[in-house]
């Protein structure tokens, strides 16, 4: 599973965009960086039923933004993602 696809199945679980997300993190302090990442992965459990992998892929994009290494861009792998820059406003607005 790409990690843009990890952020569609987000969206798709908790009716909310990553961007919506993050910005709730921001707003409940999780985005600082001595938050630990337990702190974050149980909230998004406990409030959106997320499991332990989708929430470590956002928490990545908490902490980094939307950028990701470029690593698996473009590779051949099931991981590969189209671009370096995730889309985080959701699937039904990002272009194609």
């Amino acid at each position: 599973m790409s990690f843009q696809a990890y952020l569609d199945a987000i969206e798709d679980k908790t009716g909310k965009t990553p961007r919506a997300l993050v910005d709730e993190a921001v707003q409940r302090g999780h985005h600082a960086a001595d938050v630990k990442a337990g702190v974050i992965v149980d909230w998004l459990k406990n409030d959106y039923g997320l499991g332990r992998g989708h929430a470590m892929a956002l928490v990545h994009v908490i902490r980094n933004g939307p950028k990701i290494s470029a690593k698996h861009v473009g590779s051949a792998g099931s991981h590969r993602d189209a671009t370096d820059t995730l889309w985080l406003d959701g699937k039904a607005t990002r272009p194609t």
